[in-house]
């Protein structure tokens, strides 16, 4: 019989519409972290780690050396940038770097001299010479490397991530983040969710004390009870549900009870580093006078990578040298070099650091000049959005290069030189995402990592 055109749009419309319910019911049914296959289904990075050097480092005095700066050295100026801090205007003195600087591997790449551990694996590295900032203020600038808004609210990189890709172990969050006792400046807006469902925001591993608050049950208290107890409210909060349903809110709070029961069991073995052996522990410097605390957070990395969260973060501040910079780089260095460096030869050694993108940065670098002039040692640098420091391993970027350059004293990037929006839509590359597909539809719009849009830095990428 034949079908009128009217009546053939209404059938094909149901049809449509009980294959999209399907598809709904379906990835319900798998959870919001479930897996999800790539934009690209070429990249080698399955997972993140993103090291973050909080405070500001230095890009002259770690991996760009300038020794245009010797010939000035306290050479005095007046400096009236449109585009600097009030402390860093008016009367001002070119800083030479305190440090001596070293070429490493067969690449070459220029680095300080106390990296000592960080010049075995230069090889593995590519540096990025050419990243720019837009702010010169730690909570913005903060927020716009991890969010891509200087202003806060927007889902971080990671919570991208996991929106795009899901995680590969349903016991453990998608998006783990390793601060210090110390939050960084703008807490935890830095690995907010944003406007993206609360299943994708970071979940902080406290540096002290329980990881977790509550990750043990009470005495008395046995896993069938809170099982019980758990399906007794999961029954009610359905039922809430059904007459809500775009609460997504409530779902995701259902979701995160469910998840936390999970991680009961897995989290105290996944933290309990004694099941490392003391080869591996020393080779990250676990104990170390200087290297205890972000020693622990790297070798906790790599075992989260390796159980299938897809992105983790870890924060070490102490980078903002506006005087005695010898001294506090020196120590900053001390403390990440042994354990960054460690990080990179163990997901090699284990296959993983080809599918594990590895990133260092700060929120901006630091000027070639500073206002403080004692005799040497109080010399420091006061913060620059116009060039900084940035490198990347594993995850198919263009290892053994260095790419870019800033001008003769490290004040401007000049050379390959892109903002961060473009950095972020090249990270999301090499994870196999597009920021272009990659959005969420929020206050009228679709919205991305990016913003307004970005392009791919291709020399990143091997």
């Amino acid at each position: 019989m034949a079908l009128h055109r009217r009546e053939f749009f209404h059938g094909l419309g149901a049809v449509l519409g009980t294959a999209a319910f399907n598809a709904m019911l379906q990835a319900e049914e798998a959870g919001p972290l479930a897996s999800k296959q790539p934009h690209f289904p070429a990249a080698k990075a399955k997972a993140c780690i993103m090291l973050t050097m909080a405070g500001g480092p230095s890009h002259i005095d770690t991996f760009d050396p300038k020794p245009k700066l010797a010939e000035l050295h306290e050479k005095e100026f007046q400096r009236k940038d449109k585009f600097v801090s009030s402390m860093a205007s008016g009367k001002r003195y070119f800083v030479r770097s305190p440090f001596k600087f070293q070429q490493a591997g067969d690449s070459g790449a220029w680095m300080c001299e106390h990296f000592k551990h960080l010049a075995g694996v230069a090889d593995d590295l590519c540096i990025y010479r050419g990243l720019r900032a837009e702010s010169i203020n730690h909570p913005t600038a903060l927020y716009h490397i991890n969010t891509g808004n200087r202003f806060g609210g927007d889902p971080a990189l990671g919570a991208w991530t996991t929106y795009g890709l899901g995680s590969l172990n349903q016991d453990l969050p998608g998006y783990i983040v390793l601060p210090e006792i110390s939050y960084p400046q703008g807490g935890a807006a830095n690995w907010s969710n944003g406007f993206l469902p609360a299943n994708f925001q970071g979940t902080p591993l406290r540096a002290k004390g329980s990881p977790i608050l509550d990750l043990t049950p009470p005495k008395g208290v046995t896993r069938e009870h809170q099982r019980s107890n758990l399906d007794f409210l999961s029954g009610l909060n359905k039922l809430h549900k059904d007459r809500h349903p775009k609460h997504r809110e409530l779902a995701a709070r259902m979701e995160s009870y469910e998840l936390a029961f999970r991680m009961q069991a897995q989290v105290p073995e996944l933290i309990d580093l004694r099941q490392e052996d003391q080869k591996t522990l020393d080779m990250y410097g676990v104990g170390g006078k200087h290297t205890g605390s972000f020693a622990r957070s790297c070798l906790l990395a790599r075992r989260l990578v390796e159980r299938g969260v897809r992105f983790v973060q870890a924060y070490t501040a102490g980078w903002d040298s506006h005087d005695y910079l010898e001294r506090s780089h020196r120590n900053r260095i001390q403390a990440v070099d042994q354990p960054i460096a460690a990080l990179i030869k163990d997901l090699k050694q284990r296959g993983l650091l080809d599918q594990t993108l590895v990133i260092w940065s700060g929120e901006f670098g630091r000027s070639p000049d500073n206002g403080i002039r004692g005799g040497g040692v109080r010399y420091g640098r006061d913060h620059n959005a116009e060039a900084m420091p940035f490198w990347m391993a594993g995850g198919g970027v263009n290892a053994g290069h260095t790419i870019g350059a800033t001008d003769d004293i490290g004040q401007k990037a000049v050379e390959v030189a892109h903002p961060i929006r473009d950095l972020h839509v090249t990270l999301l590359r090499l994870l196999g995402l597009d920021d272009n597909k990659l959005t969420y539809f929020h206050g009228g719009r679709f919205k991305q990592l990016s913003q307004t849009g970005g392009e791919v830095i291709e020399e990143l990428i091997a």
